[in-house]
């Protein structure tokens, strides 16, 4: 089970940096709820992925047992998910906004709004 899931691990990573390199906004945007999610599934198969134990310790045992769930993930990817989701929410709010005042989604076409007097930002180092 695990190694199906970081195989697709995977898939969601490199689908989301494939994404992000493109110069429209809406495929960025859209790889950037992918790597999201990607980066939620890393988490939570890092927590042992067993459903039969919850992840409750008994009161007279100090240690717990090791085929029990681990609950920081859990409690780590539901956290992860309301940021992720308001992020993605600003950043398509701000997109929109671009898309009003520019009329284009494409990255390269928005550099006209760079001004035209100065020097272009240095592409290299």
């Amino acid at each position: 089970m695990e190694v199906a899931l970081s195989a697709l691990i995977g898939i969601f990573f490199m689908t989301a940096v494939y994404l992000m390199l493109s110069p429209h906004i809406i495929r960025i945007l859209l790889g950037v709820v992918v790597l999201g999610n990607a980066v939620n599934l890393l988490i939570f198969t890092n927590g042992r992925l067993t459903r039969e134990v919850p992840p409750i310790v008994p009161d007279d045992v100090i240690v717990a047992a090791p085929t029990i769930a681990n609950p920081l993930p859990q409690a780590l990817v539901l956290t992860a998910i309301v940021i992720s989701f308001s992020f993605f929410a600003f950043l398509l709010t701000l997109a929109y906004r671009a898309y009003q005042e520019l009329d284009t989604d494409d990255t390269d076409t928005m550099r006209i709004a760079e001004p035209a007097d100065e020097a272009a930002p240095p592409t290299g180092y």
